[in-house]
């Protein structure tokens, strides 16, 4: 039995960025809240840090049924661990593929199976972190959009087998975010038939994203979709990318296809 009126909520990949903004802005509400990551938060903050590497799918187990059995519920999921690499297809690595196939992708949906048997107790929300690159594929960054894809479209099928039994799944997608995740994205590009296209793709991807929103704001549109009364199954966080998302649905995808080639992969 839940000991305790406040919602508990687990954001993982909660030591930096998104999901550190999301961890702390949810802490000063009416929540308990735990950060799961592999590294500890840095500075102040008011969430309790857990750490586990997500990857690890019985370490994650552990992690939620430890918190489980200490307030006898969780109410909310908000599954945030991501990467990202950037390089030509033909020149990513084996080990490249594995780990971000594994972490943006299959860790989620480990962390989702884990999840459900507590959030169905109480009728809970998981929040799962797509991107605008899910439905505006990037040229050089091709396996994050087709990660961040297969985010998307899990979500809503998910949300359609659990809404039945209480439990509401959304995806939100940002667009380019001011994050330590530029810095940490791993480039692969050696190749001589793909360098001078990549390099002018990555410089512009790192500058888009160092003008871009706050991962405070993108924070705020993950507390709305948690707390919605009737949450929608996607999100798309800023006015430029609801516009984008709008687009890409009336316009001819040659069109879109070109566009987005101009901008990335010319």
């Amino acid at each position: 039995m839940k000991n305790t009126d406040k919602k508990i909520i687990i954001v993982t990949g909660a030591s930096k960025g998104i999901g550190r903004a999301t961890a702390q802005l949810l802490s000063e509400g009416d929540c308990v809240v735990y950060g799961v990551s592999r590294t500890a938060p840095q500075g102040e903050y008011s969430f309790t840090s857990v750490l586990c590497d997500v990857t690890d799918p019985s370490a994650l187990a552990k992690v939620y049924k430890d918190i489980y059995e200490k307030h006898g519920a969780i109410d909310c999921v908000v599954n945030n661990a991501g990467l990202g690499i950037a390089g030509a297809v033909e020149d990513t690595s084996d080990g490249a593929v594995e780990k971000i196939i594994g972490l943006n992708f299959s860790a989620l949906e480990k962390s989702c199976r884990l999840a459900l048997p507590y959030l169905r107790e109480g009728g809970g929300r998981i929040i799962n972190l797509s991107s605008v690159a899910a439905i505006m594929p990037i040229a050089f960054q091709t396996y994050y959009s087709a990660t961040k894809a297969a985010v998307l479209i899990f979500s809503r099928a998910l949300d359609q087998e659990v809404r039945p039994l209480g439990v509401r799944v959304s995806a939100v997608l940002p667009g380019d975010t001011k994050t330590n995740f530029t810095a940490a994205r791993f480039i692969e590009n050696d190749n001589p038939a793909y360098s001078e296209r990549v390099a002018r793709s990555v410089g512009k991807m790192v500058k888009d994203e160092q003008n871009g929103v706050s991962p405070e704001n993108v924070a705020k549109i993950i507390k709305k979709a948690l707390f919605a009364r009737n949450p929608k199954t996607s999100y798309i966080v800023g006015f430029p990318y609801k516009l984008i998302g709008f687009l890409n649905k009336i316009l001819p995808q040659r069109l879109v296809d070109r566009i987005l080639f101009g901008l990335y992969a010319k």
